[in-house]
């Protein structure tokens, strides 16, 4: 990529010479007023405000703090983009880095975050992360990263826009979780007063637990033709349309192949009760169960209505040490199932209600295109 000339008064730097990963950590919890616990799964990719977090009185083998002011950063997945700015103390795991701005007068500690968030360091993030199942980077390889920094006046311009852009999107996710939230309220009325019987999972279709093509075998991997759908692959969106892994058609033809508009739930790990749908011909890995429904079961409702019981789903696999749901016990779950009619009754219904959320995540789109666009200062001069 070639290089943009720097603007007046801007200078290339490196990362470690103007930021401190700062590491700090604590051993004796017990004797310390924290009490949020912080892990990756708790950060939510390119959103830089953490919302959820566990009790350090629930247990915890984390030491590593981190206080307000601080930039978090996951070293672990970097593809994930998992970035945030702290606005609490509290423990984190030893996979989040805890940046800082060495002087404030070199760099803003209320920028540093946003360059972070750049699409040029998690490039360099991603290039420097090693290992096959869950690749990290370091901070001894992040601290040579490059980056143009503006003078300070320029920072405090560019961050208040940033900001500003941020606060308007948070008060539409604000809107949209409230619309949501009506949704699924009115989706479970719905259901209880036309529901006249339950019936198991496995009665809805038929269901198919994945696995994993033999890695020993490079032509199941050798094209990236098809998607290979795992639990991180699963999100907030309802359809998969890309995932990390793809196979081959002959990856394809050893795994157990799900058709598309197959609702695919994950039943291994703490993720369980993510429910997405296939949006193409696929395979999933032995984390998954999915359910290919029949005749009487509307996909679309079917995975709205698993969506709704996410967290019964994982209360029923949490009985052991590492939550599972198998094959069997999937199947044999009951749920409220209406006849077939009442069910598309239903999502038309529900579809109604969501034009107003598809309103919002259009405007949500708008502003974070506005916030991508004024990023790319810390990504285009490679």
């Amino acid at each position: 990529m070639r290089c943009r000339p720097l603007k007046p008064g801007w200078r290339m730097v490196k990362c470690g010479d103007v930021v401190h990963n700062a590491n700090l950590t604590v051993r004796n919890l017990e004797k310390t007023e924290l009490n949020r616990v912080v892990g990756l799964e708790h950060i939510d990719p390119e959103n830089l405000h953490i919302r959820r977090w566990d009790d350090i009185a629930d247990g915890t083998s984390f030491t590593r703090r981190f206080v307000p002011g601080q930039t978090l950063f996951g070293k672990r997945r970097a593809y994930q983009k998992k970035v945030a700015y702290a606005e609490f103390d509290g423990i984190c795991s030893g996979d989040i880095l805890t940046f800082e701005s060495k002087d404030h007068k070199t760099l803003l500690p209320e920028l540093l975050p946003f360059i972070v968030q750049s699409d040029g360091f998690f490039e360099y993030a991603l290039g420097t992360s090693a290992g096959s199942l869950s690749p990290r980077t370091s901070w001894t390889a992040l601290q040579n990263y490059e980056f143009p920094l503006p003078p300070i006046e320029e920072q405090c311009r560019i961050a208040e826009i940033l900001w500003a852009a941020d606060e308007v999107v948070e008060r539409y996710l604000q809107s949209r979780f409230q619309i949501q939230e009506t949704i699924s309220t009115i989706f479970r009325q719905l259901v209880a007063n036309t529901a006249s019987l339950k019936k198991r999972i496995g009665d809805l279709g038929t269901v198919i637990t994945g696995s994993t093509p033999s890695t020993k075998n490079p032509i199941f991997y050798n094209k990236r033709e098809f998607m290979f759908v795992s639990p991180s692959d699963i999100g907030s969106r309802k359809y998969v349309t890309s995932t990390e892994k793809m196979v081959s058609s002959e990856g394809l033809q050893t795994g157990r192949e799900i058709p598309e508009n197959a609702v695919m739930v994950v039943c291994i790990g703490s993720t369980t009760g993510k429910v997405a749908v296939s949006s193409e011909r696929c395979i999933t890995n032995q984390q998954i169960n999915t359910i290919v429904c029949n005749k009487d079961a509307d996909p679309d409702f079917v995975y709205r209505l698993l969506k709704l019981l996410g967290d019964h789903l994982y209360q029923q696999a949490s009985c052991t040490a590492l939550p599972i749901l198998n094959k069997s016990q999937f199947s044999s779950i009951e749920v409220p199932i209406p006849s077939l009619q009442n069910q598309k009754y239903i999502i038309e219904i529900i579809g109604k209600l969501e034009y107003g959320d598809s309103s919002i995540n259009q405007h949500i789109a708008n502003t974070r295109t506005i916030l991508d666009k004024a990023k790319k200062e810390w990504g285009t001069h490679g």
